[in-house]
């Protein structure tokens, strides 16, 4: 199997990203389904649905395609992730309660994939949406977190993240706070100086971190 993935992928992901472009959902659904056949639903999603996004996102940026193209082709992966990696009930024992938001921003694409990678890994965290920042402090202190992923991709989203950890610090409110998406990718210092715990450029980079975390919590 391990031989046959990259030139699996390779040959079928510019079709589902042509179809995504081009707002051909049958197509791009099939393909979807095709690459289910011989992958599992965590590698279709990482290797195949998130670098035709890419390539998406790097046309934008080259002022080849529209931004509706990006915003349709967005909310129609969301649907096909929702089907192979359906949100559950998030209140396994053992593990930090931890939980995922997307703050002040309209960006989910990026929440849902980190969100389903996390459960894939074997932990469970609530999904929060989109939140601001005095809504999402009320919900931390409820739900007794001790976990908070965040994910943006805005810079005035990010910049938020400043406005939480205070108002978190000033409460007392001791929670790790991992951030992700665009402009911690342009700037690489950036989530330092807003006062996250740790930043990740990758699914795997969130997994990585909390299992790191989830063991020093135990």
């Amino acid at each position: 199997m391990a031989n046959v993935k990259p030139l699996f992928m390779g040959e079928l992901i510019q079709d589902f990203q042509k179809a995504l472009v081009s707002l051909d959902k049958i197509k791009a659904d099939a393909l979807f389904q095709q690459a289910l056949l011989s992958h599992s639903p965590i590698e279709v999603v990482e290797q195949f649905v998130v670098p035709a996004l890419e390539q998406i996102g790097r046309q934008w940026s080259e002022g080849s395609i529209a931004l509706s193209q990006i915003y349709m082709s967005g909310r129609f992966c969301e649907k096909l992730v929702e089907q192979v990696l359906p949100s559950c009930d998030p209140d396994r024992k053992h593990q930090p309660r931890q939980a995922i938001v997307v703050l002040n921003d309209y960006h989910m694409l990026g929440m849902r994939i980190i969100f389903s990678v996390m459960r894939a890994s074997g932990f469970e965290l609530f999904n929060y949406g989109r939140m601001d920042v005095v809504e999402l402090v009320e919900r931390v202190i409820a739900d007794k977190l001790k976990i908070l992923l965040i994910s943006v991709l805005m810079l005035p989203s990010a910049l938020k993240v400043r406005e939480l950890r205070t108002v978190l610090d000033t409460r007392g409110i001791n929670v790790k706070i991992l951030v992700g998406g665009a402009p911690f990718q342009f700037d690489p210092n950036l989530w330092q100086e807003i006062g996250a715990d740790a930043m990740g450029r990758s699914a795997a980079d969130a997994v990585t971190i909390v299992q790191r975390w989830a063991g020093e919590m135990e």
